[in-house]
C-alpha cells in the first residue's frame, strides 16, 4: 500500500462515516471508524516494514563500498566517496540531528553556525529548533502543491516581518475621457488601501517510533518529507482557500462570501451552462489570461465532467497536459482537495492572492522514553490575502 493509496482510502471512508452520521445511522458509522483505525494502524506497520527494508538496503550498499577495490598499477585502492558541498553536508547532518545520531566534524562546522549553536553541542539537545535544508523544504513543498494546486499557483513572497503593500481599489476622479481642444485634462485621484500581512504561526506533530527512527537517513529524509507535506499542506492550503483572517491567512472563499452584495459568488441549485459562463464573467477581462477552474475530485468528476452544453455535447475535456485533469472554456481544470463539494472556483491566483513566509520552517524535536518515541514538530510563520477580489468568481451550492 502506497502513501496516495492510503489517503485516498482514508479520504472515502471518512467521507462514508460522515454520510452515515448525517443520515442517523450511528452504529454503521461506528463501524466504519473502526475500519480507519484498523486502516491507519495497518498503515503504520507499512511505514515500519519500510524503513526496515531501506535500512537494510543502506546496510548493504555500505558493504559493496567496504568490500569493493580497484587494481591501480598492482596496488589494491579502496574506492573513495566524493567530496561534499556545504548544502550536501547541512541535509545530511540536519537528518543525523533529528536521528540523534553522530556526525563528522566537518558536518559540525556547518550545522552549528547555521543554527546558532555552539560547535562543540551534544546530540542529545535535541529540543533545540533546527533550520529545514532548503532542499528538504523544496521537497516538502513541492508534495504540498501537487495535492493542492490553488496553493502552487497563488503569488509568495519571502519577507520576513510585516509584508505591506498598496492595493490600488478605485479612480475616484480623472479617469480618460474626451476633451474639447479648450478643455484642461482633470487630475486624476486615485484611491488606494494598505495591503499588510504579518504573521500566523503554522505548526504540526510527526509522531515517529524509535524503531523507525533507526532507518537510513536516506530514507528519512523523504519519509519527514512526506510526513509534514501532509499534514502542514492541508491546514496551509485550507487557510489560503478559506481560512479566517484571524490566527490563519485570510481565504479566497471567505473574503468573496464577506463582500457587500457578493458580486464574485454564483449560488446555484442545479449546476447549469449559464452558471458557468456567469462565473467567467465575473473575472476582470485584464486578468483571463490566466485563469484556472479549481474543484475538489469529486466535483470535477461528478459534476463538471457531466455538465452538458444546449446541444448534448459535453463542455469538460478531459487533458493531462497542461497541469490539471481537463479543459473547459480554454481553462485548466484542476482539482483541489482544499475545496469543498459543489464549489468551484474561477480564479488567477498570481494576481489574487499573495502568500508570505515570515519565517522559514523549522523543527524541534521530543524523545518519550516510555513509550520509546520521538515528536518531530514542525513549524513556520504564514500569512496571505486576497489581492485583487476581481481576479476570482466563485459557485457555490445554494444554501437551504
Amino acid at each position: 500500500m502506497t502513501l496516495e493509496q492510503y489517503l485516498e482510502n482514508r479520504n472515502k471512508m471518512m467521507e462514508d462515516a460522515e454520510g452515515l452520521i448525517a443520515e442517523g445511522k450511528l452504529e454503521e458509522s461506528k463501524a466504519k471508524m473502526k475500519e480507519i483505525e484498523k486502516l491507519d494502524n495497518d498503515w503504520e506497520d507499512v511505514k515500519v516494514a519500510n524503513a526496515n527494508l531501506n535500512a537494510l538496503k543502506d546496510n548493504q550498499a555500505v558493504a559493496e563500498v567496504e568490500t569493493k577495490n580497484e587494481i591501480i598499477d598492482g596496488v589494491g585502492v579502496g574506492q573513495v566517496e566524493l567530496p561534499k558541498n556545504e548544502d550536501e553536508i547541512y541535509v545530511d547532518e540536519w537528518a543525523k540531528h533529528l536521528m540523534n545520531q553522530s556526525m563528522t566534524e566537518d558536518e559540525k562546522n556547518v550545522f552549528a553556525p547555521v543554527n546558532n549553536v555552539s560547535n562543540e553541542f551534544t546530540h542529545t539537545t535535541i529540543n533545540t529548533p533546527t533550520l529545514i535544508p532548503d532542499t528538504v523544504i523544496a521537497g516538502i513543498e513541492g508534495l504540498m502543491e501537487e495535492q493542492y494546486p490553488l496553493l502552487a499557483d497563488v503569488r509568495k513572497f519571502n519577507v520576513h516581518g510585516n509584508l505591506t503593500m498598496n492595493r490600488h481599489e478605485s479612480i475616484e476622479a480623472g479617469d480618460a475621457a474626451w476633451y474639447t481642444e479648450d478643455v484642461v485634462v482633470a487630475d486624476e485621484e486615485n484611491k488606494f488601501g494598505q495591503f499588510t500581512l504579518t504573521g500566523h504561526a503554522l505548526s504540526k506533530a510527526v509522531t515517529v517510533s524509535w524503531k523507525m527512527k533507526a532507518m537510513a537517513v536516506g530514507a528519512f529524509i523523504p519519509f519527514i518529507q512526506r510526513e509534514i507535506a501532509s499534514r502542514m499542506g492541508v491546514a496551509l492550503a485550507t487557510g489560503v482557500t478559506r481560512g479566517s483572517g484571524e490566527n490563519e491567512p485570510n481565504g479566497i472563499i471567505t473574503t468573496l462570501k464577506a463582500q457587500a452584495d457578493t458580486p464574485q459568488v454564483i449560488e446555484y441549485e442545479n449546476l447549469e451552462y449559464s452558471n458557468l459562463t456567469g462565473a467567467a464573467a465575473k473575472i476582470h477581462s485584464s486578468l483571463l489570461g490566466q485563469v484556472a477552474i479549481y474543484a475538489n475530485n469529486k466535483t470535477v468528476w461528478n459534476t463538471l465532467a457531466n455538465l452538458l452544453d444546449k446541444n448534448g455535447r459535453p463542455i469538460f475535456i478531459p487533458d493531462v497536459t497542461t497541469g490539471g485533469v481537463g479543459r473547459m472554456f480554454g481553462y485548466t481544470v484542476k482539482a483541489d482537495g482544499s475545496l469543498q463539494e459543489g464549489e468551484i472556483l474561477f480564479g488567477n491566483a498570481d494576481k489574487g492572492y499573495i502568500l508570505n513566509t515570515n519565517e522559514p520552517m523549522k523543527m524541534v524535536t521530543q524523545d518519550h522514553a516510555k513509550p520509546r518515541k520521538t515528536d518531530y514538530v514542525a513549524y513556520g510563520i504564514y500569512d496571505g490575502d486576497v489581492y485583487e477580489p476581481q481576479a476570482f468568481a466563485l459557485l457555490t451550492v445554494q444554501e437551504g
